[in-house]
């Protein structure tokens, strides 16, 4: 089934709710890197983000090393940017809050 995209307006008022990601230049996906202070609390943040996205079916473009976790969010049957995308990310966000990540504790 396919979803659908997201772009101009809505994509940027989307944006304005996320300032610690980043818009691709071409508009089709998102991104950010988050930090913890070491690998457990990398890898417990990923744990929780792995089951939001399995209840959403919407799963991240991610890596891990030590205790820095990329993330890229796309909808690949859309071609580019959806409200899970967005809804994934806000997710995200809320964990790496939790977590105590040094730059989402601004937010």
């Amino acid at each position: 089934m396919a979803r659908q995209s997201l772009a101009g307006p809505a994509v940027e008022a989307a944006m304005r709710e996320l300032p610690l990601w980043t818009l691709a230049a071409d508009g089709r996906s998102i991104s950010r890197t988050f930090e913890f202070r070491n690998f457990s609390e990398a890898f417990a943040f990923m744990t929780r983000a792995a089951l939001a996205a399995e209840k959403l079916d919407h799963h991240p473009d991610w890596s891990n090393v030590y205790k820095t976790v990329a993330v890229t969010l796309s909808t690949h049957d859309a071609g580019g940017l959806t409200d899970l995308d967005f809804q994934l990310a806000r997710t995200m966000d809320g964990y790496a809050r939790a977590a105590g990540e040094p730059r989402a504790a601004g937010q």
